[in-house]
């Protein structure tokens, strides 16, 4: 089968790609509109699929609420081990190097000096650890930067050198460009130079504004060497917000709650587990598969993907059980913070434009182990193609249906739906209540925070029906239409201050 999809692949590759690409939009565009003409022609159908659906999100709900309970009690039980002790007994120890790969462009100094302290402070040796300071060569204050950058740490890392990566024709100007560049040079650098050995590496990529837990590289070394498949295998910790959660306005905070607790909560399910934003993985496993490609914007589930097709499905995923605290958008002034956030929303949602590819490569590339390759697939489908969707069905459609079909709303299930749908989604709020207080449990405290700020902070989820819309499912939506009308999207880099 793989090779008769294959074939009609090659036959027709731009009807193909355009087929798939309207695909994602056609899906979401369809189910916001379907209750609103089906409410005229079909109405019972569209009251038990707004039932159906509201009884999906509050498993779901629970579903998040009780992953990230155990995931927050494994991460607690981790950064109580000595894991430089644990990888330091391993005989191999010594030969472990790891190397750190931090694309960026116009970012502010003090992060990148922020990210490199975190570094040097890890409890496994500075000295075998390289810095690649990955800079794009338009930026006009580059070299400048990464000259003080060097000058500051040099003495701390095994070494620390800048990349410049220039504008290069057929390549889209982004992080993934930029890493691929700037992977490639350390590769010949520090492995054909034999300054450290393939087979003992691992190599992280980092977003400027990472700081690890003291401990990462320690529980990385343990978890490589202690693995007889590290060469196919990708690490990752928890990336959560946490960085400058009380200074964002509180509609970015509501998002950031949300995303910290579900990047931890992923971490205990495995067949959801996808490399994302900040991770690591083998630097054999990066060179075999020719290292990041250039034609995209997103990255990290790509280079999963990609390393999962060409390795015929041999490829995993671990946890790494410790948080990597990140910023939230934050810009100057309020509603410049909200636009920082909506355009890394719309960044992030652009995800789905790679939908395409991995259902060409589900279909093409042949001997990959039928059910996980579907799984895999279901579980990214439902993350990107109910992105825009969820909101819609959730907020609006159980009273759409009854304000477009007056008669349907004198019916038994009409008169009832509004009522029972929003029980359902209030008993939703016991999984919301659970998630603040894992949320609470594992958000250090802020020195100068208030407890009382911290006792009102649930009182700005008031706001999620605006949130979810503006910052959430608009920007997705957006994203799908985009892709469905063949238009592409320019790289934006997400201010920090």
């Amino acid at each position: 089968m793989t090779k008769y999809f294959a074939k009609f692949f090659k036959l027709y590759p731009i009807k193909t790609r355009r087929l798939l690409e309207i695909f994602p939009g056609f899906f979401s565009w369809t189910i916001i509109l379907f209750p609103i003409w089906g409410s005229l022609v079909i109405p019972y159908v569209v009251a038990y699929f707004i039932l159906f659906f509201d009884v999906y999100w509050l498993y779901k709900s629970l579903a998040v609420a009780f992953t990230s309970f155990i995931a927050s009690n494994k991460i607690k039980a981790a950064e109580a081990q000595d894991w430089f002790n644990k990888a330091s007994v391993h005989s191999d120890f010594g030969k472990v190097n790891h190397v750190i790969i931090i694309p960026n462009y116009k970012e502010n100094i003090e992060k990148l000096r922020e990210t490199l302290k975190a570094v040097v402070s890890q409890t496994f040796p500075a000295k075998r650890i390289f810095v690649v300071l990955a800079m794009e060569k338009r930026e006009t204050e580059g070299k400048k930067k990464a000259d003080l950058l060097i000058s500051e740490f040099k003495e701390f890392f095994g070494d620390i050198f800048a990349t410049f990566h220039p504008d290069i024709e057929g390549e889209v100007k982004g992080k993934s460009s930029n890493q691929a560049y700037g992977g490639k040079k350390a590769y010949s650098k520090l492995i054909q130079g034999g300054i450290i050995d393939i087979d003992y590496a691992t190599i992280s990529s980092v977003d400027a504004d990472s700081i690890f837990d003291k401990q990462y590289f320690s529980y990385l070394s343990y978890k490589f060497l202690i693995d007889d498949k590290r060469y196919n295998k990708f690490w990752q910790s928890a990336n959560v917000n946490y960085n400058n959660f009380w200074k964002v306005p509180a509609p970015t905070r509501v998002i950031a709650f949300f995303g910290s607790i579900w990047r931890m909560a992923v971490l205990v399910q495995k067949d959801k587990l996808v490399s994302n934003s900040t991770y690591s993985l083998s630097f054999k496993l990066l060179k075999s598969i020719d290292f990041w490609d250039t034609d995209v914007i997103p990255e990290d589930y790509r280079i999963f993907f990609k390393a999962y097709f060409r390795n015929k499905g041999n490829i995993w995923v671990e946890p790494i059980f410790l948080k990597t605290s990140m910023d939230a958008p934050l810009s100057k002034g309020f509603w410049k913070s909200i636009k920082n956030k909506y355009d890394q929303e719309r960044r992030w949602s652009w995800g789905v434009s790679d939908d395409p590819l991995f259902i060409k490569w589900w279909l093409t590339v042949p001997d990959v182990p039928f059910v996980r390759k579907t799984i895999l697939l279901y579980n990214v489908f439902v993350d990107h193609f109910l992105w825009p969707v969820n909101w819609f069905i959730i907020t609006i459609a159980a009273n759409i249906i009854t304000f477009i079909n007056p008669v349907f709303s004198r019916t038994t299930l009409g008169y009832r739906l509004p009522s029972i749908a929003g029980a359902i989604l209030t008993t939703c709020l016991f999984a919301l209540l659970m998630l603040i207080v894992i949320d609470f449990r594992s958000r250090p405290r802020h020195p100068s925070q208030s407890k009382a700020r911290e006792f009102l902070f649930p009182l700005e989820f008031i706001l999620l029906p605006l949130i979810g819309f503006f910052l959430n499912a608009l920007p997705a939506l957006i994203s799908h239409t985009q892709l469905m009308l063949g238009k592409r999207m320019e790289y934006k880099v997400t201010e920090k201050i």
